[in-house]
């Protein structure tokens, strides 16, 4: 029998429209091997890999009538050629020029009468590097059948020897007959489902994302915790368009490390750890992007953020990732003007959430009973959590996913850089990803195209905010 898409996905494929394509997406920057990497490599690749993860040979099939959910069937023409593609940067091509293509390719939208993901071969990068971009809508990436493509790429084998036999062959899709079959023994099974298929309609969707949402009770108690109030005000929530920019940006793990050494001791109670660190530099960008713009900048001004982090036990260190993962809702003081400060007020707000027996964290639980969980489809449950919430809660999405300290390779070719690349969802005009990896914390900066023309000042702040937190004197309890 076909598997049925979950509710949750199937509101994602009917809430999405041209503006917000709900496609997650990674940046994977790699070293030329000796014996050389060419489209053909790739391809030989994925055609090997792609046995560890079969959604990507399986298309979305609707049930005649609407009287079920949609179902995943073997696309019986799969053409692997079809989503594997080539591109090239002129020489020697830019982190910009790199930037200009994935805000380009992102957002177009996926052929849903095939399997829903693309992978691009990006050739011509400077120092002799190239790229390889994915593309994969939600519905595909859903932590449980599926993880996206870019996570099996790449191993810790060097050799890039692999060896896994290309055997399947495509079920028979099934009849029109077969499918309303299907539909009503799921229907016997569970006959409230046809109560709420029937409806059809955004009325429908909605009432089923408000059920969704009502599992994940914990996301509205922490809200309710935290304030009882809108988000703020923020340049951050406008109506989002067709176009995108993308900005990424490279920083240095240990200066997280040391900002966390020497910053988070003194008379402070709270710990201080790393993802702390990482959205203090974030708050920072955020208070000098909205100078530069000329926004109004008081001690009260916040943007608050919803953050879903890994939690570690031990010492905090996002060495790898996590053992449990927890949703926060955190308000960023970006008007506060002491750099010490910042990181103090977002690691005491961050540890009343996430801190043992204080119920104000999501459980790892709960998100799985949301729509499933595995690690490095974190991303994209982040952006899924950020769809499911009201904007009027948070003005920005911002995903931390702690990946290997040790190189991976893709067919012998090494990894040097991974970012993220986050959807946007209605009326939310930037998506913040930042992986670290290797030793380096890789930021993708997802944006409107028209709301945040500025992207490019973001970035260049998250550098300036992050020197800022290593040369800030440590801060007196007040």
């Amino acid at each position: 029998m076909a598997d049925r898409l979950s509710t949750l996905d199937t509101s994602f494929l009917r809430l999405e429209d041209a503006a917000t394509p709900m496609h997650v997406g990674s940046v994977l920057v790699f070293d030329v091997p000796e014996g050389g990497f060419d489209y053909e490599n790739l391809v030989s690749l994925i055609s090997e890999r792609i046995a560890y993860v079969p959604r990507y040979r399986q298309r979305i099939k609707e049930v005649p009538v609407g009287l079920a959910n949609p179902v995943w069937v073997d696309d019986t023409a799969f053409d692997l050629s079809y989503h594997v593609r080539r591109s090239a940067l002129p020489r020697p091509g830019s982190d910009e020029q790199l930037e200009e293509l994935v805000a380009r390719i992102l957002p177009r939208p996926l052929d849903r009468s095939r399997p829903l993901w693309e992978i691009y071969l990006v050739e011509g990068l400077a120092d002799g590097r190239f790229a390889i971009i994915t593309k994969s809508h939600h519905s595909l990436v859903d932590g449980v059948h599926g993880v996206d493509i870019g996570n099996v790429l790449v191993d810790g084998n060097q050799s890039g020897v692999d060896g896994v036999q290309a055997t399947w062959r495509p079920r028979p899709e099934p009849t029109s007959a077969e499918l309303l079959v299907g539909a009503l023994a799921d229907v016997v099974r569970t006959p409230s489902q046809l109560v709420d298929t029937v409806r059809g309609g955004i009325d429908d969707v909605t009432k089923t994302v408000g059920r969704v949402a009502s599992v994940a009770g914990d996301v509205v108690s922490v809200l309710a915790r935290l304030s009882a109030r809108p988000a703020p005000t923020s340049p951050l929530n406008a109506s989002v368009g067709r176009a995108r920019r993308y900005v990424m940006v490279g920083t240095d793990l240990d200066d997280y490390r040391a900002v966390r050494s020497r910053l988070g001791q003194g008379s402070f109670a709270e710990e201080v750890t790393i993802n702390d660190v990482v959205l203090a530099t974030v708050a920072g960008a955020f208070r000098s992007w909205l100078l530069t713009r000329g926004e109004p900048v008081y001690p009260g001004t916040t943007v608050r953020a919803l953050v879903p982090v890994s939690v570690r036990p031990g010492d905090g260190e996002d060495d790898a990732p996590g053992a449990e993962i927890v949703a926060c809702f955190v308000d960023l003081p970006v008007g506060e003007p002491k750099p010490s400060m910042r990181l103090h007020q977002i690691a005491f707000s961050m540890r009343q959430q996430t801190e043992a027996g204080g119920r104000r964290a999501v459980s790892a639980e709960a998100l799985t009973g949301i729509s499933g969980f595995a690690p490095p489809t974190m991303h994209a449950l982040g952006a899924r959590l950020g769809g499911m919430v009201s904007r009027r809660m948070h003005n920005v999405v911002i995903t931390n996913v702690p990946g290997p300290q040790t190189p991976r390779y893709a067919d012998g070719a090494q990894m040097v850089a991974t970012y993220p690349v986050t959807p946007l969802g209605a009326g939310q005009a930037l998506s913040i990803g930042l992986t670290s990896y290797d030793g380096g914390v890789y930021y993708g900066l997802y944006a409107d195209r028209d709301a945040l023309p500025d992207a490019d000042v973001l970035g260049r702040g998250l550098v300036d905010a992050l020197q800022e937190l290593l040369d800030a004197p440590r801060a007196r309890a007040r």
